[in-house]
């Protein structure tokens, strides 16, 4: 019997029973569940889908294998920027840095090499979930020459909590020869990275 079967509520229109259906799932799973969680990730059906990549997110480390597979090979752009926003969940969830799978993060390092624009900006709003571990691949990936990346990248660095940040932002901020969105996006995340430093303290 499928999932679809087992648990219809996976697909109803009523948020709680949603949510219901979810908590059972991530309660009694499998590898078999998490396998076709992950096929869902391709129903048209975008409440099912959406549910899916939720409950994944919910079970949380066991998927990993699961999602970096799909997310580095998959020929589906919306499944592979969907396992982008799983594991920026899971990481949110589970954020205990020194437990992180090691596939996580080679799993976004390689995803930040994808084509697809919403692929490559959902990566980097995971890895601004990673923590420090994730500053140096953030750091080489600003060298990229798309406004829209570089303040996306922006963004996730003041995010991160890492104080290797500051400069490169405060650089950003200063430099008169940046583009004044960067700018204003570096002064901006400059202000929230020495908070949440702070708060980290």
């Amino acid at each position: 019997m499928s999932l679809e079967e087992s648990y219809p509520n996976l697909k109803h229109k009523n948020p709680h029973l949603r949510e219901r259906a979810m908590a059972e799932i991530a309660e009694s799973y499998t590898e078999e569940t998490i396998s076709e969680l992950v096929e869902i990730l391709y129903s048209e059906d975008v409440t099912f889908r959406r549910t899916a990549a939720r409950t994944l997110g919910v079970i949380g480390f066991d998927t990993v294998p699961f999602v970096v597979e799909e997310l580095n090979n998959s020929d589906n752009s919306i499944v592979r920027a969907s396992c982008a926003d799983i594991l920026a969940d899971i990481i949110f969830h589970y954020g205990e840095e020194e437990k992180f799978p090691p596939e996580v993060i080679a799993g976004l390092q390689q995803a930040l090499q994808d084509p697809n624009p919403l692929v490559y900006l959902t990566t980097i709003g995971a890895l601004g979930t990673l923590g420090k571990s994730a500053f140096n691949i953030l750091k080489e990936a600003l060298e990229v020459d798309n406004i829209a990346v570089q303040v996306a990248i922006v963004d996730a660095l003041g995010s991160l909590g890492d104080e290797r940040g500051i400069e490169i932002l405060t650089n950003l901020a200063q430099d008169e020869t940046v583009d004044k969105y960067i700018k204003d996006s570096a002064f901006s995340a400059l202000s929230r990275l020495e908070q949440v430093i702070k708060f980290n303290q």
